[in-house]
């Protein structure tokens, strides 16, 4: 593997808090910063320079404090990071604290807290975190283990940030007995370099400790409970799975479940010809791969799976023989490779078990198809399961930013875009995150650009309201239309009380919704077209403004962990005389019951072509903020 490119830059200054005990609740509570001083260090054509103002902060009799107090104390540490840089380069660069080696008071009883300041107040970039020490080091910043990150990003040309500091003790500390007199101080430290793009499989291999990898002599499995090989491409949270030891190709598998379909028809466990293989690789807007980005720069668009048969228990199976290959761009995993990413641990705390239910490419047997949920089983084709598409990336895909963890996942060269506002929103890409509306139901995400100039987006989970699932009956008539139980609520209440009035005017006020019917071991075309060619779209439709996704959609898979959600509708009917509905469950599988019963509801709606970005890189951090152009 390739040498990384150094080129560290380290720059620190002291933050002192001073606990002073007297009896059982505090006296005096000291925040002190110790003076006005730049720090400049330059390398090359990079010139960075951290700011430390002449703030000495007091804080005078205070307490243990709740959140929601310490994110408001008036008294904070304020700081700039600004750089100075030659030329179209750019740093990462990343904050970060240390504890002094004399503190007699315990990090565990601390939060530190940061913002940015902007023209309009101040914006969160970290949460309130007790104090923690990362176990890894993060190369694109050049920070070392050891130290807590507090925040990281990236930096161009002449460009500067204004950050304050808050920390304060937790409100579960309790004083009593501890003697007294204690400190805690943190080292801030701010660490930089130059962007330097590297191989998606040298990152990985480098960074990932040896004991989360494991060589079977093909490809380096990463493994372990929860490895910090985490990557954001095409609007999507991914997990790197192997590298491959010969071309050096990277295996990625989504994190979440992207949607839920039938397998195949029943009794027929062929990945090839199945209703899986069409749609993770239909190039349409109806399927995977026609939504995935500039997929033929970043993937290995022949890439090989193997689908071989095999029945026996996790902990028993071997490698693949390659009786069974199929040529694809997307697939998914087989049982070998799930159970190779928990080698040293178990299935349950394997960083793959989603505690949803997947399909995977490998047969049960010639009439069915193996699922994880969390354990290997056999299930009829015919049934609908969550699915998790799997990609190889290109030996020669880069990595520019992030560090592999879940809040800051890698970030590949020309899937890394900055400065997006006034783009039209139009032109981005399935699964960003979009804010839309205010309050717990503002968090949504783009599911197609279905029709032409238009984006269609989905609520990021099902309603709530006050903390509460919403549920409603999806109606006595199977087939949506604005005036059933449910279609009265999407075009009335919802569009009310739900949705912010500076929003409203951006939904399109008429969408074709489409309503066809999906049983079991039939194909997800049938939800928008009369047969399985998608070439002539089905008489059942319904025009409305809000509706629901349907089948096979994308984003129409169940995301949050099981029993920490609720099930939803979607559009589609499974049986149109009975009066079935389908839904998507809290295990991620589609299932069915009568229209009548309550269930979940997960608006969907389209965007007008007008509609732009403001701000956000349409990350779960940073959700995309848009507006009406004028």
């Amino acid at each position: 593997m390739k040498k990384r490119k150094e080129a560290g830059i380290t720059l620190g200054l002291i933050v002192l808090l001073l606990i002073v005990m007297v009896g059982v609740s505090y006296a005096a509570f000291k925040f002190t910063g110790t003076g006005t001083k730049v720090n400049t260090i330059t390398t090359g054509a990079i010139s960075m320079t951290y700011e430390e103002t002449d703030n000495v902060i007091n804080l005078d009799k205070a307490l243990p404090t709740t959140d929601k107090t310490g994110k408001t104390l008036e008294d904070y540490f304020e700081f700039t990071v600004s750089s100075n840089i030659t030329g179209d380069t750019n740093i990462n660069y990343e904050i970060s604290a240390k504890a002094e080696s004399n503190n007699t008071f315990s990090g565990d009883n601390v939060k530190l807290y940061l913002t940015r300041v902007t023209a309009s107040g101040e914006e969160e970039v970290m949460v309130p975190e007790i104090y923690n020490e990362e176990t890894n080091a993060n190369s694109f910043t050049g920070r070392p283990s050891g130290e807590m990150s507090l925040y990281t990003s990236s930096m161009n040309a002449s460009e500067s940030n204004t950050y304050r500091l808050r920390m304060y003790v937790t409100e579960e500390y309790n004083p009593q007995g501890d003697g007294g007199n204690k400190t805690f101080s943190v080292k801030v430290n701010v660490y930089g370099r130059d962007r330097v793009a590297d191989e998606v499989s040298d990152v990985l291999l480098t960074n990932i400790p040896k004991e989360n990898q494991y060589d079977d002599g093909v490809d380096t499995f990463i493994t372990g409970e929860d490895p910090n090989n985490y990557i954001w491409y095409s609007g999507k949270l991914w997990r790197a799975v192997s590298v491959n030891n010969e071309a050096e190709t990277t295996k990625l598998v989504t994190e979440w479940n992207i949607s839920t379909i039938p397998y195949n028809v029943s009794g027929n466990s062929s990945f090839v010809g199945s209703y899986m293989e069409s749609w993770l690789n239909d190039t349409t807007v109806d399927g995977f791969l026609g939504n995935l980005r500039d997929y033929e720069r970043f993937i290995v668009t022949d890439s090989k799976w193997d689908a071989t048969l095999d029945n026996r228990d996790l902990e028993s199976i071997e490698r693949p023989n390659g009786t069974t290959v199929v040529t694809d761009a997307v697939g998914l995993l087989n049982v070998y490779e799930y159970q190779s990413s928990y080698y040293g641990t178990t299935y349950s705390n394997g960083y793959l078990n989603n505690s949803l239910s997947w399909w995977t490419l490998t047969p049960y047997d010639s009439n069915s198809v193996n699922i994880i949920f969390p354990r290997k089983a056999g299930s009829n084709p015919e049934n609908a399961k969550g699915v998790r598409p799997s990609i190889n990336l290109k030996s020669n895909i880069r990595i520019v930013d992030g560090d592999g963890t879940v809040s800051n996942p890698y970030r590949l060269e020309g899937d890394n875009d900055a400065n997006l506002s006034g783009t039209m929103l139009n032109t981005r890409y399935s699964g960003e995150y979009i804010r839309f509306g205010s309050g717990e139901n503002s968090l949504y995400r783009i599911v197609s650009h279905e029709t032409d100039g238009l984006t269609k987006i989905t609520s990021a989970e099902p309603l709530k309201n006050s903390s509460e699932f919403i549920e409603s009956a999806f109606g006595n008539d199977v087939n949506f239309s604005s005036t059933n139980t449910i279609g009265t609520f999407l075009n009335g209440d919802y569009l009310t009380n739900y949705v912010d009035s500076n929003y409203s005017s951006m939904i399109e006020d008429s969408t074709i919704w489409y309503l066809g019917t999906v049983g079991d071991g039939a194909s997800y075309k049938l939800a928008k077209y009369t047969d399985t060619t998608g070439t002539q779209i089905t008489s059942a439709t319904t025009t409305a403004k809000v509706g629901l996704l349907r089948v096979g959609e994308l984003m129409s898979g169940q995301f949050n962990i099981f029993n920490n959600n609720i099930g939803y509708w979607t559009l589609s009917p499974y049986n149109v005389t009975d009066a079935f509905s389908r839904y998507v469950g809290q295990d991620g599988t589609s299932s069915y019951t009568f229209s009548s019963v309550a269930d979940g509801v997960r608006p969907s709606l389209n965007l007008k072509s007008n509609v732009q970005i403001v701000s956000g890189d349409g990350t779960l951090n940073s959700p995309f903020e848009i507006q009406l152009a004028s």
